[in-house]
């Protein structure tokens, strides 16, 4: 059980720069000089490993088992990482390419991150015990393609060549889709080998009472699924046993901005510990005098309204019956549909489709999915149980080598950052990425309700300790000027994030 939850003042988060924003691209990405605590003394690379030296960093600049540091002994996890535990490496791998041809790794977590921090979980192990690296991408993702992307194949080779802990790479979906969300194109996966966990949080959820259910949309086109599974005081989701019978996970996010939330740190990056993705509440259907947030009021014009209505009926009445024969039908319609209009020059305004589908700051429904995932993540047992103490252990490094800005969390342009982040209190180390990234954190509804929540320990800015040897980043939490990182936001949270807005910016 984590003892990091309650020890406020003097939270510590850890901010590292590194020279070149750079990954070094030889898998399985051993580090270049032979550090005294490095198990695997041989398996050196001669080019610079900035990265794992990076990640090191970390551990020191947090002063993690000091007195060791220097040794063979020094074991800086051991206060997270027991001999016999299993342990979760959980990164961000939501996609398996860049759509628009730009740097994966503006995208996903790479792999260079990972293989430091597994060596260390490896130390800690010491020689008993298993290490998992899981994760739940987005049901379009290919992971063979991640696989081959990333090199992770090479790092669990490298592994079984010693005596040790099982180290496993783990594709947590049920299932996956080449592109659309299709009853034709779902392909079956093995998904978990322990299975799901359904978690109630009944008066626990944030979804408690919000208005209109019956128009909740989840993560694909069957929604009645989703206002089901979350209607008066069920709020059910589904979620990996793998993660929740973990000992201890080290969760590894990129730095990077979303269009729902804001940013994709630690608290959105929980979505890919969800096997049933679309009883994730992303947004609610029409707009806030409707009783939705699924666009702003007064953004669509009345024929760009009805078009907009046309696909969403098509979506209810011919996708989400999940039937082949529908879906070939809605093929047709949607053919028929949008080349007629599109002939006719009546469509829907690209500027308007970003902010269509809740991506805007006035999204009210995926921040509480959010924190929903936070507390069953913290608080929930193996049996899904919710107690009043964190019923397992956690770490966090944030892969901010390279970010991503604008169209995240899909399509993000790469933002050269040079920058990684840690400490055991995921929520603290959020607040700090936020706030580098030039945003202020308290302008975003996750945060600011899991400051509120007293079960979560830190309840202020002023309760995190910033350890970088850069001294302006030290003092980023209490600066209410400096946009330090510079991230530009989703474009539907343009003048809304920012510590200080551009004027005159907006995406309309």
């Amino acid at each position: 059980m984590s003892d990091s939850i309650g020890r406020i003042k003097g939270t510590k988060v850890a901010v590292v720069r590194i020279p070149r924003p750079e990954y070094p691209n030889k898998p399985p990405f051993h580090p270049s000089q032979c550090y005294e605590e490095y198990p695997f003394a041989g398996h050196l690379y001669h080019e610079p490993n900035e990265v794992y030296d990076g990640v090191r960093r970390l551990f020191i600049s947090l002063g993690l088992d000091s007195e060791n540091l220097g040794t063979p002994d020094w074991n800086p996890l051991q206060h997270t990482i027991e001999p016999g535990m299993t342990v979760v490496l959980k990164p961000n791998f939501v996609l398996s390419r860049h759509s628009e041809g730009k740097d994966l790794f503006s995208i996903i977590t790479h792999p260079s991150v990972i293989r430091a921090i597994a060596d260390y979980c490896w130390i800690a192990l010491k020689g008993h015990g298993r290490l998992c690296i899981a994760d739940a991408p987005q049901y379009n993702c290919n992971f063979q393609e991640i696989l081959e992307h990333t090199g992770l194949s090479d790092i669990k080779r490298f592994y079984e060549r010693f005596k040790g802990p099982r180290v496993e790479i783990l594709d947590l979906r049920n299932y996956w889709s080449k592109r659309r969300h299709f009853p034709s194109m779902l392909i079956p996966l093995p998904g978990d080998p322990l299975g799901s966990l359904t978690i109630d949080l009944n008066r626990y959820s944030m979804l408690i009472g919000k208005r209109s259910p019956e128009k909740f949309y989840g993560a694909v086109y069957h929604r009645k699924e989703t206002f089901e599974r979350h209607s008066g005081n069920r709020q059910e989701y589904e979620i990996s046993r793998t993660i929740m019978s973990a000992d201890a996970v080290i969760s590894i996010p990129k730095l990077k901005v979303h269009k729902k939330v804001g940013v994709t740190l630690n608290a959105k990056g929980l979505v890919g510990i969800a096997t049933n993705k679309n009883l994730l509440v992303h947004y609610t259907l029409t707009s806030p005098s409707e009783g939705g947030d699924q666009y702003p009021d007064n953004l669509l014009s009345p024929m760009e309204d009805v078009l907009l209505r046309i696909e969403r009926w098509m979506y209810d009445h011919l996708l989400a019956p999940r039937k082949r024969l529908l879906e070939y039908i809605h093929r047709s319609m949607y053919w028929i549909h949008h080349h007629t209009t599109s002939r006719l020059g009546v469509t829907v305004d690209d500027r308007k489709r970003l902010l269509d589908a809740g991506n805007w700051y006035g999204n009210d429904t995926a921040w509480r999915m959010t924190v929903d995932l936070v507390m069953l993540f913290y608080f929930t047992d193996t049996l899904g149980a919710i107690g009043d103490t964190p019923q397992r252990r956690f770490f966090s490094v944030i892969d901010g080598i390279i970010g991503g800005e604008n169209k995240g969390p899909l399509t993000p342009d790469p933002k050269p950052c040079g920058t990684l982040l840690a400490g055991d209190d995921l929520i603290a180390v959020d607040l700090v990425g936020t706030r580098l990234m030039g945003f202020d954190p308290l302008k975003l509804k996750i945060y600011r309700h899991l400051l509120e929540n007293p079960r979560f320990g830190i309840q202020s800015l002023e309760d995190i300790q910033v350890v970088c040897d850069h001294a302006p980043w030290r003092e980023c939490l209490s600066n209410s000027t400096d946009t330090f990182l510079n991230f530009r936001p989703y474009p539907g949270w343009l003048g809304h994030i920012e510590i200080q807005p551009k004027k005159g910016e907006n995406v309309l």
